[in-house]
Protein backbone atom coordinates (compact mmCIF):
# COMPACT_ATOMS: atom_id res chain seq x y z
CA UNK A 1 0.00 0.00 0.00
CA UNK A 2 3.26 2.36 0.43
CA UNK A 3 4.24 1.57 -3.04
CA UNK A 4 0.97 2.82 -4.50
CA UNK A 5 0.59 6.32 -1.87
CA UNK A 6 4.44 6.93 -2.82
CA UNK A 7 3.61 6.31 -6.54
CA UNK A 8 0.50 7.95 -6.50
CA UNK A 9 1.94 10.95 -4.78
CA UNK A 10 4.76 11.61 -7.26
CA UNK A 11 2.31 11.22 -10.24
CA UNK A 12 -0.19 13.59 -8.50
CA UNK A 13 2.62 16.20 -7.45
CA UNK A 14 4.26 16.32 -10.83
CA UNK A 15 0.53 16.53 -12.98
CA UNK A 16 -0.70 18.75 -11.42
CA UNK A 17 2.54 20.91 -11.00
CA UNK A 18 2.66 20.53 -14.99
CA UNK A 19 -0.99 22.17 -15.60
CA UNK A 20 -0.18 25.46 -13.00
CA UNK A 21 3.25 25.99 -13.10
CA UNK A 22 5.81 27.08 -10.26
CA UNK A 23 2.73 28.93 -8.65
CA UNK A 24 1.25 25.38 -7.74
CA UNK A 25 4.83 23.98 -6.08
CA UNK A 26 4.45 25.28 -2.80
CA UNK A 27 1.03 24.03 -2.35
CA UNK A 28 2.15 20.61 -3.41
CA UNK A 29 5.57 20.25 -1.70
CA UNK A 30 3.52 20.45 1.68
CA UNK A 31 0.62 17.91 0.53
CA UNK A 32 1.92 15.62 -1.52
CA UNK A 33 5.73 15.93 -1.34
CA UNK A 34 5.33 15.95 2.06
CA UNK A 35 2.89 12.71 1.72
CA UNK A 36 6.00 11.31 -0.36
CA UNK A 37 9.11 12.06 1.87
CA UNK A 38 6.92 10.14 4.63
CA UNK A 39 6.06 7.25 2.44
CA UNK A 40 9.90 7.18 1.24
CA UNK A 41 11.10 7.24 5.04
CA UNK A 42 8.78 4.48 5.46
CA UNK A 43 9.43 2.29 2.68
CA UNK A 44 13.40 2.98 3.90
CA UNK A 45 13.11 1.55 7.20
CA UNK A 46 11.30 -1.52 5.83
CA UNK A 47 13.63 -2.59 3.26
CA UNK A 48 16.94 -1.31 4.95
CA UNK A 49 19.43 -4.21 4.25
CA UNK A 50 16.93 -5.90 1.42
CA UNK A 51 18.19 -4.41 -2.27
CA UNK A 52 17.60 -0.59 -0.56
CA UNK A 53 19.37 1.18 -3.61
CA UNK A 54 18.02 -0.82 -6.36
CA UNK A 55 14.18 -0.92 -5.01
CA UNK A 56 14.59 2.90 -4.15
CA UNK A 57 15.64 3.51 -7.49
CA UNK A 58 13.16 1.54 -9.22
CA UNK A 59 10.20 3.22 -7.45
CA UNK A 60 11.76 6.86 -8.31
CA UNK A 61 12.14 5.65 -12.06
CA UNK A 62 8.54 4.00 -12.09
CA UNK A 63 6.67 7.45 -10.83
CA UNK A 64 8.88 9.43 -13.21
CA UNK A 65 7.98 7.01 -16.38
CA UNK A 66 3.94 7.07 -15.47
CA UNK A 67 4.25 10.57 -15.39
CA UNK A 68 5.99 11.20 -18.37
CA UNK A 69 3.36 8.85 -20.21
CA UNK A 70 0.43 11.08 -18.81
CA UNK A 71 2.53 14.53 -20.80
CA UNK A 72 4.27 15.83 -17.90
CA UNK A 73 7.74 15.28 -19.41
CA UNK A 74 10.15 18.26 -18.80
CA UNK A 75 8.32 17.90 -14.74
CA UNK A 76 8.80 14.30 -14.91
CA UNK A 77 12.93 14.88 -15.68
CA UNK A 78 13.17 17.57 -12.75
CA UNK A 79 11.00 15.52 -10.71
CA UNK A 80 13.38 12.36 -11.32
CA UNK A 81 16.57 14.02 -10.82
CA UNK A 82 14.98 15.79 -7.63
CA UNK A 83 13.89 13.00 -6.32
CA UNK A 84 16.88 10.76 -6.98
CA UNK A 85 19.69 13.19 -5.43
CA UNK A 86 17.12 14.01 -2.54
CA UNK A 87 16.96 9.96 -1.75
CA UNK A 88 20.64 9.38 -1.94
CA UNK A 89 21.02 12.26 0.42
CA UNK A 90 18.22 11.10 2.29
CA UNK A 91 19.28 7.90 2.83
CA UNK A 92 22.72 8.37 3.87
CA UNK A 93 21.53 10.62 6.73
CA UNK A 94 18.59 8.55 7.72
CA UNK A 95 21.32 6.08 8.29
CA UNK A 96 23.55 8.70 9.57
CA UNK A 97 21.45 8.76 12.75
CA UNK A 98 21.47 5.14 13.46
CA UNK A 99 19.34 3.74 16.43
CA UNK A 100 17.23 7.26 16.97
CA UNK A 101 13.35 7.13 16.63
CA UNK A 102 11.92 6.95 13.42
CA UNK A 103 10.02 9.85 13.73
CA UNK A 104 13.68 11.87 14.29
CA UNK A 105 15.18 10.06 11.53
CA UNK A 106 12.49 10.88 9.37
CA UNK A 107 12.03 14.16 9.95
CA UNK A 108 15.93 14.82 10.36
CA UNK A 109 16.41 13.29 7.06
CA UNK A 110 13.80 15.10 5.28
CA UNK A 111 15.00 18.71 6.53
CA UNK A 112 18.54 17.72 3.99
CA UNK A 113 16.32 15.98 1.41
CA UNK A 114 13.94 18.42 1.15
CA UNK A 115 15.90 21.68 0.74
CA UNK A 116 18.07 19.38 -2.38
CA UNK A 117 14.89 18.25 -3.68
CA UNK A 118 13.67 21.81 -4.17
CA UNK A 119 16.60 23.21 -5.90
CA UNK A 120 17.35 20.48 -7.82
CA UNK A 121 13.17 20.41 -9.25
CA UNK A 122 12.72 24.07 -9.28
CA UNK A 123 15.85 25.00 -11.39
CA UNK A 124 15.28 21.97 -13.95
CA UNK A 125 11.48 22.53 -14.72
CA UNK A 126 11.17 26.42 -14.14
CA UNK A 127 15.32 27.95 -13.86
CA UNK A 128 16.56 29.46 -10.54
CA UNK A 129 13.95 30.61 -8.66
CA UNK A 130 15.60 31.21 -5.04
CA UNK A 131 12.01 32.07 -3.51
CA UNK A 132 10.06 28.83 -4.77
CA UNK A 133 12.94 26.97 -3.97
CA UNK A 134 12.75 28.15 -0.37
CA UNK A 135 9.13 28.08 0.14
CA UNK A 136 8.93 24.53 -1.13
CA UNK A 137 11.55 23.90 1.18
CA UNK A 138 9.72 25.08 4.09
CA UNK A 139 6.44 23.05 3.25
CA UNK A 140 7.86 19.68 2.34
CA UNK A 141 9.61 20.24 5.86
CA UNK A 142 6.56 21.02 7.33
CA UNK A 143 4.54 18.68 5.36
CA UNK A 144 6.59 15.91 5.55
CA UNK A 145 6.25 16.62 9.79
CA UNK A 146 2.86 16.56 9.70
CA UNK A 147 2.67 13.59 7.56
CA UNK A 148 4.76 11.90 9.78
CA UNK A 149 2.65 12.52 12.97
CA UNK A 150 -0.19 11.08 10.70
CA UNK A 151 1.16 7.98 9.86
CA UNK A 152 2.99 7.39 13.19
CA UNK A 153 -0.39 7.69 15.28
CA UNK A 154 -2.12 4.97 12.51
CA UNK A 155 1.21 2.75 12.58
CA UNK A 156 1.08 2.66 16.41
CA UNK A 157 -2.63 2.58 17.03
CA UNK A 158 -2.31 -0.90 14.88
Amino acid sequence: MKILIYLGAIVAANLTINHFGPSATVYVAFILIGLDMTMRDSLHAKWQGKDLWSKMLLLILTGSLISALFGSGRIAVASFAAFLSAGVMDAIVYQMLGKKSHMVKANGSNVVSALIDSGVFVTVAFGFMPQIILLQWLAKVLGGYVWSLVTNRKEQAQ
